[in-house]
């Protein structure tokens, strides 16, 4: 999965659209891969075009990415050795298409259609190879008895790059950034003084529970007493029996006593 700290999000949007549109209608002998995890480097395998010194061969190639892309070119390496006046030995790409031609309108389909086109016409003037840029101007012939053999050796067919890679890498980015945008705006739709419920810990069966809502920066107590359990509700029942007992002999023993008081009465009559 691609992690892409290297670009910004914009740039990478741009990327996942365009390097999609390489994998589904590559150019005529290129074929391009991504690095699953970072998009800031692109590969890509360049067929030998027909009728030069690099027919048959397959050579990989490599553009890195600045932070600041598309407003500085990338910079181009062949990972596979090649002979050619403007690849240096450790295979950088001097092509002024990534240097004084660059123009942040330029895509990567543009630029890799410009490197195979180095291999069919090289420019000798600028020349980071001297020792093929010399050849190539005096003896063409030579030039490329030397091109063929590291071709021969060198640009053989590489593992192909899997079906779908770049299709797989763009999605599961979008899916990403997707799910990234759904959180932040979830963060910001969250309001700072979100009301909380607080309740005390391990309360009692009956006493009441306590809950503290925090809001606006105050607490506001609230008191919830919860439903009795069967064994308290029988000891309840049983209270108020006896409160009820004790009422009804207290009745009955005045009622006696004013019966007395009448009899004594009737007596001393």
């Amino acid at each position: 999965m691609a992690t892409n700290e290297n670009l910004p999000p914009n740039v990478i949007k741009q990327l996942a659209k365009e390097l999609k549109s390489l994998d589904e209608s590559p150019p005529e002998g290129i074929k391009v891969g991504v690095n699953d995890d970072d998009f800031s480097i692109i590969y890509a395998d360049i067929e030998g075009p027909a009728g030069t010194p690099y027919e048959n061969g397959v050579f990989r190639m490599k553009l890195v990415l600045s932070r600041d892309f598309p407003h500085s070119p990338p910079k181009g390496y062949f990972l596979t050795k090649i002979f050619h006046p403007n690849i240096a030995t450790n295979g950088e790409i001097c092509v002024n298409t990534l240097k004084k031609d660059w123009n942040p309108s330029l895509g990567l389909r543009h630029v890799l259609i410009v490197v195979r086109c180095l291999l069919i016409e090289p420019f000798p003037e600028s020349a980071l190879n001297e020792q093929a840029g010399k050849m190539l101007l005096e003896n063409y012939e030579e030039y490329a008895r030397h091109a063929r053999l590291y071709t021969g050796i060198h640009a053989k067919p590489k593992p192909k790059f899997k079906t779908g890679a770049i299709s797989e890498s763009t999605t599961a980015l979008n899916v990403e950034q997707t799910n990234t945008s759904t959180l932040n705006a979830d963060q910001k739709n969250t309001a700072p003084g979100a009301a909380l419920p607080v309740i005390s810990a391990s309360p009692s069966p009956l006493a009441p529970i306590t809950v503290t809502t925090r809001g606006n920066g105050q607490d506001q107590p609230a008191v919830v007493t919860p439903m009795e359990s069967g064994s308290a509700a029988a000891a309840s029942a049983a209270a108020t029996t006896t409160v009820r007992k004790d009422g009804g002999l207290t009745k009955a023993q005045a009622d006696k006593k004013k019966i007395d008081a009448r009899k004594k009465s009737l007596k001393r009559l």
